[in-house]
C-alpha cells in the first residue's frame, strides 16, 4: 500500500487521483504506523513551511519521516521540507537533503508558475525522461543546488528541480499535473 502523508498542506487529493489513474491504491494518513508499514510514501504539499513543520512536529511525523527506509517522494513543499532549512518563516526542516531553501528574488514573476524543462537529469527517479519534456511548477521558494541535485531548472536562477539521496527522492514540480512526463516520474518511483 502507498501512504500519502496528510499534514497541514494541500494538493493531497490530486496526488491520490494520479495514483488511481495508474491503478495503484493508496491511503491518506497521518498515523505513524500506517506510514511506516507502507511500501512507498509520498510527501506532497502546497502551503506554508512554518505551519507545516509545526504540524509534523506536533504529530511526531518529523521523526517518522526522517527514519523511513522505504522509498519516499517529496513533492513541491514536500521537497522543501526535506531540506535543511527554508527562508519561509525562518524554518528548520527535516534535514534529509543538505540544501537551503530560499525565496526567488523579485527579478521576474514570482511565484514561478508554469511549464519548464529540466537539465542535468540523473538518478533513478528521472531515468527515461527526455530533457525536452516539461513539468508543471508552482512555487515562490526554491532549493539551492547541492550534491544531491538530480535535475536543475532555470527560472531567474538555477535551482534543484529534483533531489535524490538513498531512499529519499523529491521534485519541486508537480508530477500529478505534468501529463505524460509526470506519469513516468510516478511510475519510476513506484517501481523502486
Amino acid at each position: 500500500m502507498i501512504a500519502i502523508v496528510q499534514y497541514n498542506a494541500g494538493n493531497i487529493r490530486s496526488v491520490q487521483n494520479a495514483l488511481q489513474r495508474l491503478g495503484r491504491p493508496s491511503i491518506v494518513t497521518y498515523v505513524p504506523e500506517e506510514i511506516e508499514r507502507a511500501s512507498h510514501v509520498i510527501f506532497p504539499g502546497v502551503g506554508e513551511a512554518g505551519s507545516a513543520m509545526k504540524y509534523l512536529r506536533d504529530k511526531g511525523l518529523d521523526v517518522v519521516l526522517q527514519n523511513l527506509k522505504q522509498p519516499v517522494l517529496g513533492v513541491c513543499l514536500g521537497l522543501q521540507l526535506l531540506c535543511r532549512h527554508t527562508e519561509e518563516g525562518d524554518t528548520r526542516c527535516l534535514g534529509i537533503f543538505d540544501a537551503e531553501v530560499k525565496r526567488f528574488p523579485p527579478q521576474d514573476k514570482v511565484p514561478h508558475i508554469g511549464w519548464n524543462n529540466c537539465a542535468a537529469l540523473s538518478g533513478r527517479l528521472l531515468q527515461s525522461i527526455d530533457p525536452q519534456q516539461d513539468f508543471y511548477f508552482v512555487h515562490s521558494y526554491y532549493a539551492q543546488t547541492c550534491e544531491h541535485t538530480a535535475a536543475v531548472c532555470d527560472y531567474i536562477l538555477p535551482f534543484s528541480a529534483a533531489l535524490e539521496k538513498d531512499n529519499f527522492f523529491a521534485v519541486q514540480f508537480h508530477p500529478e499535473k505534468s501529463a505524460g512526463a509526470g506519469e513516468t516520474i510516478l511510475k519510476n518511483f513506484l517501481a523502486l
